[in-house]
């Protein structure tokens, strides 16, 4: 075989070798993609935030991050949040939800509101039918994470929580509550459990409602 010929094999056999790597990443991509959703832009804080302060665009960036990952109630433009007050002490890095803001100027979708003193109404998204759990009724809400060894825990977040509003809201497509009926819930709830709840809903793998019958409310 001459050596212009060999040259041509080797260089056919390199386009061929390239085309099916592309092809895997590409395979691959689209099967993790599959899994946990396109990305989506969620603001997130690059400066802490003072309890009380107010919020500046110094103090704000973008991130993206796969759906599946992304908090429920994260904003996508850092321009309506500017004016809002932190409920809470906000630490750099944090992916900002409406439970950890007092307020916004610019018309932000708020779901942490004042409320009696000391109260708040925070907005989740659980497991549960919206026709068990009227506005009026008390719930419990259990929280499931993912341990450090793979296996999930569950605990109970809060016990006797009055509910304010409830609607339906998208089923869960996929894990152990593919399936099942979920809620947008507005609870009446202290500020240390309104900023529970707002960790709780970007990090646990699920929060179910547990309706109380009317005879175990207080």
């Amino acid at each position: 075989m001459s050596r212009r010929r060999r040259a041509l094999l080797l260089g056919g056999l390199a386009l061929l070798l390239g085309a099916l790597a592309a092809s895997e990443v590409s395979g691959r991509e689209a099967e993790i993609e599959s899994r946990v959703g396109s990305s989506v832009k969620v603001v997130v804080t690059v400066r802490p935030i003072g309890r009380g302060q107010s919020v500046e665009a110094s103090m704000l960036a973008l991130r993206e991050l796969p759906r599946r990952f992304a908090p429920e109630q994260s904003f996508a433009n850092a321009g309506e949040l500017i004016g809002a007050r932190a409920a809470v002490a906000i630490p750099a890095g944090t992916d900002l939800q409406p439970a950890l803001l007092q307020g916004s100027g610019s018309g932000a979708d708020t779901a942490l509101v004042a409320s009696a003193a000391g109260e708040r109404l925070a907005r989740v998204i659980v497991v549960g039918d919206a026709s068990e759990i009227p506005p009026g009724s008390r719930i419990d809400l259990l929280i499931t994470r993912d341990s450090a060894n793979g296996s999930a825990t569950t605990r109970i977040g809060l016990r006797d929580a009055e509910v304010v509003e409830a609607a339906p809201a998208s089923a869960v497509a996929e894990g152990a509550s593919a399936g099942l009926p979920r809620v947008a819930l507005a609870l009446r709830v202290s500020l240390q459990q309104a900023v529970l709840l707002a960790e709780a809903q970007s990090a646990a793998r699920e929060l179910r409602a547990l309706p109380r019958p009317p005879a175990a409310a207080r």
